[in-house]
């Protein structure tokens, strides 16, 4: 039979409590300035060379991209091939069905996004607007019609009679010369780039072809997307109220969340 002292031998010891209360380190007022200057650095690196936001302002490329679409583009995936670029940052070529952010020949103070069809070598062609690359039909998936008066330079490319009076004199002159057999050969360093909606896009067809060095981004994802209409919307009929009831709080709400395309927040653009 076990005694109480022989009890209280068996039993575990009780924990030892410390005196002493745990104190939390507050960072010092120098500790927190440099805190926030490398937070303040970091983010300053990420928009100046790597990430950066633009907000798409036409409806060249629906239905991949809409008006009031906010893009944050890589800037380093397309930079120009450096040795030590190529250490530090992830980099690739650019590839046939990129979307490209590049400043147009036409005016290298703007910035423009399409998508890349031709690459350098590449003889190309476009009948009734289904592209022909190098002999072969290209499934594009992301291509849309959406409906526009028809001119034949637009549809038959490369076009034999200067029909259009928004194609540039100088790149006609260039497209004469490098056309052959009917088929448009993409010099080296230079690439073909059209809008996804193809009718309602000023792209390569009508003022030529973009170079690598014009090349300075690729768009990664969509942050956020204002509901803003497009030229090329059908514009709903007014309607008109059927008595003088007052409106409810449906109404309100419809407006609250309408402003914005929620679902397209954070959408991975391609």
């Amino acid at each position: 039979m076990t005694t109480p002292e022989q009890a209280s031998d068996l039993a575990p010891a009780a924990p030892k409590r410390h005196s002493e209360p745990l104190r939390l380190h507050l960072p010092t007022v120098p500790e927190a300035l440099a805190s926030l200057l490398g937070t303040v650095v970091i983010a300053l690196f990420l928009l100046t060379f790597v990430l950066q936001p633009y907000l798409i302002p036409s409806e060249s490329m629906e239905h991949t991209l809409l008006v009031g679409d906010f893009l944050l583009v890589n800037r380093q995936a397309f930079a120009p091939s450096d040795a030590v670029a190529r250490r530090l940052l992830p980099y690739r070529e650019v590839l046939r069905g990129d979307i490209v952010i590049f400043h147009p020949p036409e005016d290298l103070h703007k910035i423009y996004v399409k998508r890349v069809i031709g690459l350098p070598g590449d003889r190309l062609h476009i009948e009734d607007g289904r592209v022909t690359v190098n002999g072969v039909t290209v499934d594009e998936p992301y291509a849309t019609f959406e409906p526009a008066a028809r001119t034949s330079f637009r549809d038959e490319f490369p076009g034999t009679v200067y029909t259009d009076p928004e194609i540039d004199p100088v790149w006609w002159k260039q497209l004469q010369s490098l056309t052959r057999n009917g088929e448009l050969v993409v010099p080296a360093g230079k690439y073909f780039v059209l809008g996804d909606n193809r009718n309602h896009s000023k792209d390569s067809r009508f003022w030529g072809f973009v170079s690598r060095q014009q090349i300075v981004a690729r768009p990664l994802v969509i942050y956020f997307s204002l509901a803003r209409p497009s030229t090329t919307d059908v514009q709903p009929v007014a309607q008109q109220a059927a008595d003088d009831r007052l409106g409810h709080d449906k109404e309100l709400s419809a407006r609250l969340t309408g402003f914005a395309r929620w679902k397209r927040i954070f959408h991975v653009v391609h």
